[in-house]
């Protein structure tokens, strides 16, 4: 039977899956029915190039000229951090296996009740990276409004209100939506900064160099480069849930990386770039500075965007949040709680005092605890070959990942071993860990990451295995017709 869409501009969704376009979404962490599933492999592109289109990446490529490394060098580090979404597009191959969110599939590695306080730590965070971005995009647009003569308190209350409303009205209306909006800011987005390229690229000094920047420059750098790909752990199968089953590993892969490394590595080479040209030390007006007259209130508009692209996937990923930590709402309620708190904390930096700096100091030190606890959620992924029992995971008090009680001893033991690594090993304005002194000043925290992993390895290895579930036939087009 032919399938009829009611919505011509996403033919990606259908009528009767609970995720249309500009209707809320009606599912949650629950399961996705193979009948829901729908959509493709390539949507993926666009969701993890569109929301990475974001300013944080050229202050990435600025800060590693900061510490010290040549353009080139920068450049090379860039890279490097952007290869790092291969990792993170394949683990949402777990969401098309179970059909629902990735810090569900996460109680399987710590058990249903361990996966409780990394959860809830996680919501935390992702609040306050919206946080931040809501409090740069609404300083970006109040600039902009300054260039049309508009200044003052009534400028500052108009450009936050805008930036959460954009952000908080695509949330809220779920994942097709999501998507859709992804896909039309990067269309915008890549020709602005594009644009940006163009005019920052040509002025670069590839000979400029300081002082050589050691192990600790070298580290940090890395560090700043790799915590953008390593922050979306917690997140990838909330935007594969819905592919159907047939979906392949490889094409999904591919087509999230080369999304995320693509806007990563450009607007990274960006900043490295204007590092070379200006004191980047207020990256936005440092960047501004360079560029002529007639692009800057452009340029503003692209902070924003990105600002925006980057807030939707982490406000909506933090609704599903919530209901894994047990709130017995909707997903379209719960995350009227999580814009209630971006919004209270966004107020509180922008008109009672600026705390941004030391909530971005707080943020940076959590990863001391996700940098392991992505380890051991890959190398679990990994060992069980995205098999999972997926109603086991909604399962409170029985089935194959209750464990010890709710708690799986393998996983909490690999992730404290490497909490106790990356908090020995972290250089961090709030933590220096004592053997940073030793190691040269090398921040080696992200390799917690791997600590955890192998730990992982060696205790679960024997009893982790896959579900006897049968293999999906791969799907021709990456498309469900029904």
């Amino acid at each position: 039977m032919n399938r009829q869409r009611t919505i011509p501009v996403e033919p990606d969704t259908e009528p009767g899956s609970g995720d249309e376009v500009f209707r809320i979404e009606t599912h949650g962490i629950d399961p996705i029915p193979e009948a829901a599933r729908h959509g493709s492999a390539k949507d993926l592109f666009w969701l993890w190039f569109g929301s990475n289109l974001t300013f944080t990446y050229v202050i990435n490529g600025a800060l590693a000229v900061a510490f010290g490394l040549s353009f080139w060098q920068a450049v090379g580090v860039v890279v490097i951090g952007g290869l790092a979404f291969f990792a993170i597009s394949a683990a949402g191959f777990s969401g098309v296996r179970t059909g629902t969110a990735t810090l569900v599939i996460s109680r399987a590695a710590f058990g249903i009740r361990g996966n409780w306080p990394a959860g809830l730590l996680n919501w935390v965070v992702s609040i306050g990276y919206t946080v931040v971005n809501t409090v740069v995009g609404a300083l970006a647009l109040e600039a902009f409004c300054a260039h049309l003569g508009w200044t003052g308190l009534g400028a500052r209350a108009f450009a936050l209100t805008v930036t959460m409303a954009l952000t908080f009205a695509v949330a809220l209306w779920g994942h097709a939506t999501v998507q859709l909006a992804e896909r039309w800011l990067a269309y915008v987005l890549a020709a602005g900064f594009a644009a940006l390229l163009v005019l920052v690229l040509p002025g670069t000094d590839v000979t400029a160099s300081g002082p050589a920047p050691g192990a600790a420059g070298w580290s940090l750098a890395f560090v700043v480069a790799l915590a953008g790909p390593f922050s979306y752990v917690p997140m990838p199968a909330d935007y594969t849930r819905y592919l159907p089953t047939g979906t392949s590993l490889r094409s999904l892969t591919w087509a999230g990386a080369l999304g995320g490394f693509t806007s990563s590595v450009a607007l990274g080479a960006a900043g490295a770039a204007a590092a070379t040209q200006a004191d980047l030390t207020d990256a936005v007006a440092g960047t501004e500075s360079l560029l002529p007259d007639w692009f800057k209130p452009l340029f503003l508009a692209l902070v924003l965007g990105g600002c925006v692209t980057n807030s939707i996937i982490t406000l909506y990923s933090s609704s599903l949040n919530l209901q894994v930590l047990g709130i017995p709402w909707s997903r379209a309620k719960t995350i009227v709680i999580s814009a209630a708190v971006t919004a209270a904390g966004s107020l509180y930096a922008l008109f009672l005092t600026d705390f941004t700096t030391a909530l971005l100091s707080f943020l940076s030190l959590l990863v001391i605890v996700f940098a392991p606890w992505g380890g051991v959620f890959l190398a679990d992924m990994v060992l069980r070959r995205c098999r999972y029992d997926a109603a086991a995971l909604h399962t409170p008090g029985a089935g194959a990942y209750w464990y010890r009680r709710g708690y799986h001893p393998a996983g909490l033991t690999a992730l404290l071993t490497g909490i106790v690594f990356a908090a020995l090993t972290c250089d961090s304005e709030l933590w220096t860990g004592p053997l940073v002194a030793p190691l040269g000043g090398a921040d080696l925290s992200l390799a917690s990451s791997l600590v955890a992993a192998a730990v992982y390895w060696a205790l679960a290895r024997r009893t982790v295995t896959p579900e006897a579930l049968p293999e999906p036939e791969p799907a021709s087009t990456g498309t469900h017709t029904s």
